[in-house]
């Protein structure tokens, strides 16, 4: 008769060795088959993100003016300012009555720290920024901007130390309508933009509409960031914006010449601007025949095309703000033959 406790001792003994056997073969094998897996892991893993870059800030400061009665009637100002600072911009917005002394604090920081100066102002602030901008000519400092918003018939001539110059006004306009003009001897970038055929825009308004902020955001932080483009002869315009037109700011015209063949609708199109800005400019009707080398004068920015920002101006824009103005008498028929700037 056989003894079970010896044949129970040695199946014991026989799955004890194999289960060590087992776990050291499980262990050797594993060890090559997680490097291998853990080097797939790391060859198939993304490369780390590259960390995005900051937008540089824009070096510039902005000085804006509120017009009489601002905090009331000239609330576009300070939404303007909020727009600029959102961006990065140093904006300030202040009341005409106070021109002079923020002139003489900006002469000051600019000999701390000379950034491009801009200069913008609605009604009597439009004629503040005149006045500040020839404080600051008499300090020998450059203001890279100047924009009056449908300012006051008074505001005096754009001096000789203002690189660009844009004029957005209302011709028949009692509390505004300034059709401003520069010194003899310009040699800056001149633009006029007469809004009068806008049945739309009134000058409570005016210094709200979004198109303007758009537009004027957009070269601000360009200014601050990006050297302008100038090259060649400079030409001032002078414009009545159609009804049904948008606004949109040109820094100012520069000359072309007509090859042969050429229209002024082909080089609209060539020029991606509309045909009506280049009859005015050059008081010419739409068909009228070029000849081969005749001077005209194109509309442009000073920024690449590219880098401007695609907004129009309509008449539903202006639907969206309160009016709190009387209606404004009707408007006379634009000529759009305007003359370059004069002298007063």
């Amino acid at each position: 008769m056989i003894n079970p406790k010896p044949v129970m001792a040695i199946m014991f003994g026989a799955m004890l060795v194999a289960c060590v056997w087992s776990a050291s073969c499980n262990s050797t094998f594993a060890a090559p088959a997680a490097k291998q897996a853990n080097t797939a892991a790391a060859v198939a893993a993304p490369p780390p993100p590259v960390p995005e870059q900051p937008a540089p800030m824009p070096r510039v400061r902005a000085y804006l003016f509120r017009g009489a009665m601002g905090p009331i009637f000239s609330r576009g100002m300070d939404r303007l300012t909020s727009r600029l600072q959102e961006v990065g911009v140093q904006a300030d917005v202040n009341e005409f009555t106070i021109c002079r002394v923020i002139a003489a604090r900006a002469i000051r920081e600019y000999k701390e720290d000379p950034l491009p100066i801009v200069l913008i102002g609605h009604s009597m602030g439009g004629l503040c920024s005149i006045i500040f901008a020839d404080v600051l000519r008499q300090e020998n400092i450059p203001v890279s901007l100047v924009v009056a918003i449908d300012p006051a018939h008074a505001t005096g001539n754009v001096p000789l130390n203002v690189e660009r110059f844009i004029n957005i006004f209302l011709s028949d306009s009692v509390l505004g309508g300034g059709d401003v003009v520069a010194e003899p001897g310009y040699q800056g970038h001149y633009a006029s933009f007469d809004m009068k055929e806008h049945s739309e825009v009134t000058h409570i308004n005016i210094d709200k509409m979004d198109t303007i902020h758009d537009q004027l955001v957009n070269a601000i932080v360009q200014l601050g960031t990006t050297p302008m483009q100038v090259k060649g002869e400079t030409a001032p315009l002078r414009y009545v914006v159609p009804a049904d037109a948008p606004l949109e700011l040109w820094d100012s015209g520069i000359p072309q010449f007509a090859r042969a063949g050429d229209t002024l609708q082909s080089l609209a199109t060539a020029n991606h601007v509309p045909l009506w800005a280049l009859t005015q400019a050059n008081q010419l009707s739409d068909n009228t025949p070029l000849t081969a080398g005749q001077r005209i004068v194109v509309p442009r920015h000073l920024m690449p095309v590219a880098q401007q920002p695609a907004t129009t101006a309509t008449a539903a824009e202006a639907t969206k703000r309160p009016t709190t103005s009387s209606p404004r008498p009707s408007r006379g028929q634009a000529s759009g033959e305007k003359s370059p700037p004069r002298a007063r």
